[in-house]
């Protein structure tokens, strides 16, 4: 069943949630480390975070190997992405701090092609 408007907002009514989302939105793809280290919480957190987000649709994941990483759905619908874009752009000064915190961090995990 497609995403409906109400579902995806759900998904991102929580600031850490939306926080996420936005990162992931921006980065392509991101790990649980590299998401603890931008928002600054614990694992537990962000992981509980995460899987909310990929049952509602808004992310899916891939394992390689250690590594989870979390990038959007495939099937999000081009007005959810749009959404994200543009409130990604529209609060950058919002998701500065995190994304600083993210381009700071050492020893980020390395992706394949």
């Amino acid at each position: 069943m497609p995403l409906t408007p109400d579902q995806f907002s759900k998904c991102l009514a929580d600031e850490t949630r939306a926080r996420i989302a936005l990162l992931v939105a921006g980065e392509k793809e991101l790990c649980v480390c590299e998401l603890t280290c931008a928002l600054d919480e614990i694992q537990p957190k962000i992981s509980r975070h995460l899987a909310q987000l990929r049952t509602g649709g808004v992310l899916a994941d891939r394992r390689q190997g250690q590594w989870v990483y979390y990038r959007l759905h495939p099937d999000l619908p081009t007005w959810a992405v749009k959404t994200l874009k543009l409130m990604r752009e529209a609060h950058s000064d919002w998701l500065a701090p995190n994304v600083s915190r993210l381009c700071g961090m050492e020893d980020r995990p390395q992706r394949c092609c």
